[in-house]
């Protein structure tokens, strides 16, 4: 059995394409917020989770311990740093806090993998939640970064690329242990890759309200 696992929900980000915090929107009048949504599937695979990023006055309400970014506008790759930082434990899955329809399944087996490893991240190459459609991934593997597990031994080369003024997360990996889930594994699971469908336009926002919550 692996021993305990930080999970850490990025709320950073400035929602600017949204137009409003994307964290506390909701697909329907009286659902939870996608936070809330995102922290009632990490809770139970964790016994540690962690707020990392944004105005810690907006996240109070979750009751969860909040954490302030180490590095002032370093984006998702400085978000994922300070929650490592701030983790009691060796090991932390970072998700964002716009992901509604994470797949508890998916993220147990990920959690259940034997950490041999430094950054354990899935790929997948298809439109998330749609209909197979070929899209542009959002890095060259794509990897789904922002649905991965990372180790403390990933602190050093994020720290620095970014005080290098690098951004992208991929760019430390080829200095750590990456493992991936391949398509074909994260399929036993979410079959149309579900879990990494995010809200950041208005138009992503009425897709995902259109769609059933499992």
């Amino acid at each position: 059995m692996n021993p305990g696992l930080t999970g850490l929900i990025l709320a950073g980000g400035h929602s600017h394409r949204l137009g409003q915090d994307k964290a506390l929107v909701r697909l329907d009048e009286t659902g939870p917020t996608l936070i809330e949504r995102v922290a009632a599937v990490v809770q139970p695979l964790c016994d540690e989770v962690l707020v990392v990023g944004g105005d810690p006055a907006r996240y109070a309400f979750l009751g969860l311990p909040l954490v302030p970014d180490v590095y002032a506008g370093a984006g998702a790759l400085g978000g994922i740093y300070a929650g490592l930082c701030a983790a009691r434990h060796e090991y932390a899955l970072a998700v964002a806090c716009d992901m509604p329809f994470l797949n508890a399944a998916l993220l147990r087996y990920m959690a259940d993998q034997p950490r041999d490893y430094d950054v354990l991240v899935p790929r997948w190459a298809t439109e998330a939640g749609g209909k197979g459609q070929l899209y542009t991934p959002k890095n060259e593997l794509a990897a789904q970064t922002l649905h991965a597990i990372y180790g403390r031994a990933c602190q050093p080369p994020m720290r620095a690329l970014i005080e290098a003024g690098e951004r992208r997360i991929i760019a430390f990996f080829p200095q750590v242990r990456v493992r991936t889930i391949e398509p074909d594994q994260v399929a036993r699971f979410d079959p149309t890759g579900r879990s990494f469908f995010n809200v950041n336009t208005p138009a992503q926002w009425h897709q995902a309200m259109g769609q059933p919550s499992s």
